[in-house]
């Protein structure tokens, strides 16, 4: 247990400054320490009678001595005194000394003493603190004693550590307070002035009438067009000269300061040196080259010397000349010297302002009203273009490698990388293929070939195609690669020509199309879902998968919306407002004769058809999910738990959706975005948090697997009831006729 601190005990803190036990019976009022009520009791159980704590100087009374410390009753209280002090200048013959001017306070809480000097701009003197805050003794032989209170007074001489300061006057709570303790104010005192300050004020009214000042006010013109530029271009037809050509420059005119600045554009692989500027920012002058100068020759101001004599007393000052008779007139080039189709002289050289650009243009409209900005042609004309022939094609390797070595003598190693760039942003990463696949068949008289289907695949990193045939059994066909991965010409070229071949491009690949592969002929009858949604997201490249061009091939046909609208209603006896896929299109391909191709229909299907299963089951959700895990080997579960954990501060072992989301991607994990968002609205609550633990650990399949999903074989597929000898697959079993008429026709329901 602590000893309570003894009366009179001190805490040595500060040099200087007195600290003391805050007592109980002190408390707090604006941020000022106050006593507390008469009656309340103090350290002991006494009661603190208010006679017995008044302050050691009191400013109604002038009491002195109280049990209530200084620093409590005179807190932030401050004497100022105005002081000044001649200091002696030995080493100067035009002044013997210097009066320098400070400010002394006195704190009263301890009686520190602070002494500074007022900061005097281009003084050479080093000002500020002078005496840091510190109780000063006072001088012998009674330097046992420090300064008091009642040490300071008006039009006194006072002595700190040998320095002799001279009071000559205090502020005005000063005086107040020097009055309240009973001290007897002497009359305030003259400042004397600084004998060094006044000579040199004499000086300086002697001078001024001998110099007038002449204002040269640029600020205005900076203000006011400050990162506003002119821009020209130009040309310096050089080609009269020696080894001269052609040079197109771009002129920048600064309005801020009327400065010129001038760059080259400079063609490649011109064989001239890459320089930054063709001139520097500067001023220009209209006739130059004018010479060399001397130094000082030009400038705003011409200045004379004022010579008085050999006087003890002279005066030194200098005039400007009015006249202006020595100095050099230069004329520089203006904003309104400067249009298009004018000639100017940059430093010898004839450049012609051909264009300028819009700001230009309205900057001239604004303030000189020119409204004429025809233009001159300033662009050197392109030399003629040499057809370069190439020997035609040997049939050994590729065409480009046959190409690389006719361009250089020596053939380059390595072989062509093709469109590199084209190569990595369509490269297959994450759950991104960039692999269009589409379902197709060949097209052939053989019986025995009538019904192989295939499944056909396009690269779009390297423009390549590769051809499968799915296995199946007692077909009679081995199945399997068909054509491996390349790249496939068109039909009718020629081999052994000069220019490169053309090769298949994935715009002609599209769903109804006949494409020719190495010369077997494919129908494609349909693509998979990822295909379908590439091509409908980049319609402007697959114009057929675009659904506005699609309806507009049925808005021509508007006058027969009435007919349609009855053909649908006879199709839909139970007005159920959809019809089956087939019906649909018989309806759609007859109502458009023919115009319609398989790809736009079965863009409009896609549209307007009705899900089948918005809800899947959550079992079969779980088991997509673990097939997708296995084939990526991804069995990080426990760091997913783990980072969950670190994000749940407030440990209730849930995290909204959205966080589960982003985690989920951070961590790379091998599923869609349609599965993972169907899996999380599986597991979410009602305020949308999902308890981490039970998700992930689901997910995990080699702690929880569930049952494999069979898979349906593109060839089983096309036995059920929904082939139909169609030319494509069902996309969608049912269409929603009536929104379609709505948006097509803009029939209401009767």
């Amino acid at each position: 247990m602590a000893l309570p601190l003894l009366p009179g005990y001190r805490l040595n803190r500060n040099v200087g400054k007195e600290k003391f036990h805050k007592s109980q019976h002190l408390s707090y009022l604006n941020n000022v320490r106050m006593l507390l009520s008469e009656g309340k009791p103090g350290i002991g159980g006494e009661p603190l009678l208010r006679e017995k704590t008044k302050p050691k100087y009191s400013v109604f009374t002038k009491e002195i001595g109280s049990d209530v410390p200084s620093w409590v009753a005179f807190d932030r209280q401050v004497l100022s005194f105005d002081a000044y002090v001649e200091d002696e200048v030995p080493d100067k013959s035009q002044e013997k000394y210097r009066i320098r001017f400070y400010k002394i306070f006195f704190y009263l809480e301890d009686d520190t003493i602070q002494v500074t000097e007022p900061v005097v701009k281009n003084s050479g003197l080093r000002q500020g603190t002078f005496i840091q805050r510190r109780r000063i003794s006072l001088p012998p032989p009674d330097d046992d004693q420090f300064y008091t209170v009642y040490h300071f007074n008006i039009n006194i001489d006072i002595v700190f550590y040998g320095w002799a300061f001279k009071i000559y006057d205090c502020d005005v709570f000063t005086k107040n307070f020097l009055k309240k303790i009973g001290i007897k104010l002497n009359p305030p005192g003259e400042c004397p002035e600084d004998p060094y300050m006044k000579t040199w004020r004499q000086k300086l009214d002697c001078i001024r009438p001998l110099r007038p000042y002449e204002s040269f006010d640029t600020l205005k013109q900076f203000l006011e067009y400050d990162r506003k530029v002119l821009r020209f271009f130009c040309l310096w037809d050089d080609s009269a000269s020696l080894f001269g050509d052609r040079r197109e420059l771009i002129l920048f005119y600064f309005l801020s300061d009327d400065t010129i600045e001038i760059k080259e554009l400079l063609p490649h692989n011109n064989g001239r040196d890459a320089m930054p500027f063709f001139l520097q920012r500067r001023k220009l002058p209209k006739y130059g080259p004018p010479g060399i100068y001397q130094p000082g020759a030009i400038t705003d101001r011409v200045v004379l010397n004022l010579y008085s004599g050999l006087a003890e007393n002279r005066v030194y000052g200098y005039l400007l000349d009015k006249c202006k008779l020595g100095k050099l007139e230069q004329e520089f080039y203006k904003d309104s010297d400067l249009s298009i189709g004018t000639t100017i002289n940059v430093w010898g050289r004839k450049v012609l302002l051909c264009d300028c650009d819009e700001f230009t243009k309205t900057y001239y409209k604004t303030k000189y009203g020119i409204e004429n900005f025809t233009s001159i042609p300033w662009k050197a004309p392109s030399p003629p273009k040499i057809e370069r022939k190439f020997p035609p094609y040997t049939g050994f390797g590729s065409e480009e490698d046959s190409l690389r070595s006719c361009i250089g003598l020596v053939p380059m190693p390595r072989p062509n990388l093709g469109n590199f760039r084209k190569f990595m942003e369509k490269d297959s990463y994450g759950n991104i293929s960039n692999i269009l696949r589409f379902f197709a068949k060949l097209i052939t008289h053989k019986c025995a070939d009538v019904d192989r289907l295939f499944i056909i695949s396009y690269f779009l990193s390297d423009d390549t195609i590769s051809v499968f045939e799915p296995i199946e059994r007692n077909s009679g066909n081995a199945g399997g690669q068909f054509l491996k991965r390349m790249r496939v010409k068109k039909p009718g070229q020629e081999v052994f020509k000069s220019e490169l071949s053309e090769y298949m491009k994935v715009e002609e690949l599209y769903i109804g199309a006949t494409v020719n592969v190495n010369g077997y002929l494919f129908l494609l009858l349909n693509a998979d879902e990822y295909t379908l949604k590439f091509m409908e997201k980049n319609s402007e490249k697959f114009p057929f998968s675009n659904l506005e061009l699609a309806l507009q091939k049925l808005k021509d046909e508007k006058s027969k919306s009435r007919e349609i609208k009855q053909v649908f209603r006879d199709a839909d006896p139970a007005f159920t407002k959809m019809v089956d896929y087939n019906t649909f299109r018989d309806i759609v391909m007859t109502i458009t004769v023919g115009k319609l191709i398989e790809q736009e229909l079965v863009t409009i299907a896609r549209h307007y058809g009705v899900p089948e299963d918005p809800c899947p089951d959550t079992n079969i959700l779980i088991a997509m999910a673990h097939e997708q895990l296995k084939k990526n080997f991804f069995e990080n579960f426990e760091r997913l738990i783990y980072s969950c954990v670190y994000q749940d501060r407030e440990k209730k072992k849930v995290l909204p959706s959205k966080d589960i989301k982003r985690l989920c991607k951070s961590s790379r994990l091998p599923l869609t975005d349609d599965l993972l968002g169907s899996l999380l609205s599986k597991f979410e609550d009602n305020e949308k948090q999902i308890n981490y633990e039970s998700f992930f650990c689901v997910l995990n399949w080699r702690k929880h697997p569930m049952p494999e999903l069979v898979a349906i074989s593109p060839l089983k597929e096309r036995c059920e009831d929904m082939w139909l000898g169609m030319p494509s697959p069902i996309p969608t079993k049912y269409i929603n006729y009536f929104q379609f008429l709505k948006d097509v026709y803009g029939l209401e329901e009767e």
